[in-house]
């Protein structure tokens, strides 16, 4: 099932996803191929542009544009993926910094498994609904938002958007509701990819 029945909005906005090593391939091609399908531009952005970085499943990914580069003004959304290396230290705290601009300036940031734990040490869920892979993961950071801690697939919050590792497809559908791509048909798309719904492809078929 491709999909190509589906309606697509036309949009011309660009999102923005991050790119690093150890990047957990699984957690964000859902919400990049769907939003490109609606006519959204995904462009990838890397600590430095043409440096090419390592997934976890080792492709390499050389990134279109650099960290420093980026403004919230040009952006219609930043997504975060998870990687191993927001467990291995501050590496990615720069990524980080920049959600915090961007939700500073009202750009949304959707951030998936390690990314969130990235989130709390840079204070950004202190005081947000959110979720995680656990909440035992995110108060290993430390981060004062526990009482916020909400046990669900996926958690939107005005301008963020958060999961866990096992839920790439609530995830996408959070960030299609934000951005208002396929609406009356996101129902239909998460029980077809989410729950494997016969009727949900009849429906986006029919």
């Amino acid at each position: 099932m491709t999909g190509t029945e589906i309606e697509t909005p036309k949009a011309t906005a660009t999102v923005h996803l991050a790119v690093y090593d150890t990047l957990a391939d699984w957690e964000t091609g859902h919400a990049t191929a769907w939003l490109a399908r609606a006519g959204f531009t995904v462009k990838t952005v890397g600590t430095r542009a043409g440096d090419p970085i390592t997934t976890i499943a080792g492709i390499r990914i050389v990134p279109d544009l650099a960290l420093a580069d980026l403004n919230p003004e040009d952006s219609a959304l930043l997504i975060l993926p998870g990687a191993e290396k927001y467990d291995e230290g501050d590496e990615l705290a720069p990524f980080t910094a920049k959600a915090r601009a961007f939700l500073d300036a009202g750009v949304p940031v959707a951030a998936i498994c390690g990314a969130t734990a990235g989130l709390a040490r840079e204070g950004l869920l202190d005081a947000r609904p959110h979720t995680s892979a656990a909440d035992v993961y995110l108060a290993a950071t430390g981060y004062k938002g526990g009482e916020h801690y909400v046990e669900a697939d996926a958690v939107r919050d005005g301008d963020l958007i958060t999961a866990g590792p096992t839920e790439p497809v609530a995830f996408a559908r959070e960030i299609f509701a934000r951005l208002g791509a396929y609406e009356g048909q996101r129902d239909a798309w998460f029980r077809l990819f989410h729950d494997s719904d016969p009727a949900a492809y009849a429906e986006l078929n029919g």
